[in-house]
């Protein structure tokens, strides 16, 4: 399989960059691409696109994700994790009730204002460039959805927490808020992302667990199929004539007359269905209206 979707264990001390680049090595193919930045000193799922699957890098960086977070209260940082410069300690005078109160005002469509040390840039230049530099720039707050925040275990000062978040999320900030509200200071201790759309951390795998899979010549046990990606659309097959297919290989609009389902009774408007060839070759995503499916992103091997 030369294309598809690899759920990696990052570990820690490497950088999102660094796994692509081992991979490339690794899978002696240059066509590869993460789903989202993970900080150097966080582990956890980052699923890695290979081949004609790197058209999926920006969708995938768009998914739900889940957290696993220890926070220290008490403490404030110049990156809001244990990684920076210590600017104050404070005692720590709370009771759980309050931090689960404090951790309650996060949830839902918030706006966050990004750490200081992060990859996002202003005027061109990265804010952890800038931040190197000892300059420090005002962040516009930006709104990001967080779907749950659950309390693990507390054992103050430390606090254990499971975030369900939408893209964007900083847990850093999160962390820092917090200690904000409850005026002590908080900083983010550890970092475990544990699921990133479908892929869950019990299926991950570490570079050296890949590299043996590799040379035993087991690659396709854990490159997921492209259109695996899509489970939740609509599954639909180009008829088996030679125009027809001809038609879909082109990437031409396709009419739905040349198409069927077997488990779509109607097509919906302004939908998205996964098309494929009558030989169970996966071409791609495609939105139906007005009769017509027309191509979003195509996926078919062979072709650029």
């Amino acid at each position: 399989m030369n294309s598809g979707i690899i759920n990696v264990y990052k570990e820690a001390g490497y950088t999102s960059f660094d796994v692509v680049a081992r991979l490339r090595g690794i899978l002696k193919i240059k066509k590869i691409g993460h789903t989202g930045t993970l900080d150097p000193d966080a582990t956890g799922v980052l699923p890695v696109c290979v081949g004609k699957a790197t058209k999926l890098c920006d969708m995938l960086t768009d998914k739900d994700k889940v957290y696993e977070c220890v926070m220290q209260l008490g403490i404030e940082t110049d990156t809001y994790d244990m990684s920076g410069r210590i600017l104050n300690r404070k005692s720590v005078d709370v009771t759980e009730e309050q931090v689960k109160n404090a951790l309650d005002s996060f949830v839902g469509d918030i706006m966050q204002v990004p750490p200081m040390y992060s990859a996002l840039k202003v005027n061109g230049k990265k804010l952890y460039e800038l931040a190197r530099a000892g300059k420090e720039v005002e962040r516009k707050p930006r709104p990001v959805k967080v779907f749950s925040i659950d309390v693990i275990s507390m054992e103050l000062p430390l606090v254990t927490i499971r975030v369900h978040c939408g893209k964007g999320t900083y847990i850093r900030s999160i962390c820092h808020d917090v200690g904000e509200v409850l005026g002590c200071g908080c900083a983010m201790k550890s970092l475990v992302r544990t699921m990133v759309s479908m892929f869950d951390i019990s299926d991950a795998h570490t570079l050296d667990e890949i590299e043996r899979i590799v040379k035993a010549g087991n690659i396709d046990g854990i490159m997921m199929p492209i259109d695996h990606a899509f489970e939740g659309m609509g599954t639909v097959f180009v008829v088996p004539t030679e125009d027809a297919i001809k038609h879909a290989i082109n990437g031409a609009p396709i009419p739905d007359t040349l198409v069927f389902a077997e488990a779509v009774s109607a097509f919906e408007e302004d939908n998205k269905y996964r098309i494929y060839l009558p030989d169970n070759r996966f071409l791609g995503v495609y939105n139906y209206k007005d009769s017509i499916f027309t191509l979003e992103k195509f996926f078919l091997e062979g072709t650029e």
